[in-house]
């Protein structure tokens, strides 16, 4: 445990100050642990979602325990209220606090190997495509997961070797949610079915698509580049590279022109006014209750346009 935060330390860090995700549960306080023996300077981050009763008191604990183990701590207390159901809208507000909360420093989280593996599984079922099976990065400015090589079951040990005080989250045995189900139901089949291993394998999947989908990227912000000008997306470039670099593309323009994430049926559809134009009308894109945002296929070009609804 403390050699991966080391190994991690060593490789992205250019300080010795961070802050550490701290939930209470094995994982983080093994990671908070962890850093502290490995020379970093701590400061916890609890998030307390208000989701559940006795959270406040869950958090000051956490906070607590994380003082106790040389760490400076806070507790931030946040409203899960945003879009797409109870889990996603508190993984938001949680990330939206810690990013608020760290003051310049990066923030490690207590991801391990079977969450890597979970993540994985779920894009796979989900058609998400390469980027999502490429599951979490071990670093992403400003955000470290030096434990996605190791197990849960070992940060488990390592709070019991430390006599540490774990809070196991309600939440996590709770079958309503997709990804308990995963963790508590597909991988041990496949497990099972496989012979062992599963997890280790998923693992290594999302580190190998990682490397192809961060140079495809590259090729691709390339090719954005040379295709732009002025907020439109010329064609003639686009039409003879691979579906790879070009939806890829395609994603990143309409990015750049307020699409936050637009999904494979859009990138689909405007991908065809490049390689497939027949003349179609324009593709919606969003929009708000005024207006559609759309994308029209104008000569040689891709161009946006607002269009009253």
């Amino acid at each position: 445990m403390v050699s991966a935060v080391r190994a991690f330390a060593a490789t992205y860090l250019r300080a010795d100050d961070v802050c550490v995700g701290l939930s209470g549960g094995a994982d983080s306080l093994a990671l908070t642990a962890a850093s502290l023996r490995a020379g970093l300077r701590v400061h916890a981050i609890v998030v307390d979602h208000g989701l559940q009763d006795g959270s406040a008191q869950v958090a000051r604990q956490a906070a607590t325990t994380a003082r106790d183990l040389g760490a400076t701590s806070e507790v931030v207390t946040v409203i899960v209220d945003g879009p797409g159901g109870t889990e996603a809208a508190a993984r938001d507000a949680r990330y939206d606090a810690l990013d608020a909360a760290r003051t310049g420093r990066p923030v490690l989280l207590g991801h391990t190997l079977d969450d890597q593996a979970e993540t994985v599984l779920l894009g796979l079922g989900r058609g998400s495509g390469a980027r999502s099976l490429a599951g979490m990065r071990e670093w992403s400015v400003p955000w470290g997961r030096p434990l996605l090589g190791v197990r849960r079951a070992q940060t488990r040990a390592a709070c019991d070797g430390w006599s540490l005080p774990v809070w196991d989250d309600p939440h996590n045995d709770d079958p309503k949610y997709t990804r308990v189900r995963v963790r508590g139901e597909v991988l041990p089949l496949l497990d099972d079915v496989l012979a062992g291993g599963v997890a280790q394998a998923l693992a290594r999947t999302a580190s190998q698509l990682s490397d192809d989908a961060d140079a495809l990227d590259e090729i691709a912000a390339r090719s954005l580049d040379g295709a732009t000008n002025g907020g439109r997306l010329a064609v003639d470039p686009l039409v003879r590279e691979a579906s790879a670099i070009r939806t890829r593309v395609v994603r990143s323009w309409l990015q750049s022109v307020g699409v936050d994430a637009p999904t494979h049926r859009v990138v689909t559809a405007v991908d065809a006014l490049i390689v497939d134009w027949r003349g179609q009308g324009p593709v919606a894109i969003g929009g708000d209750s005024r207006t559609r945002l759309v994308v029209t296929r104008r000569a040689r070009e891709l161009a946006t346009d607002r269009i009253p609804r």
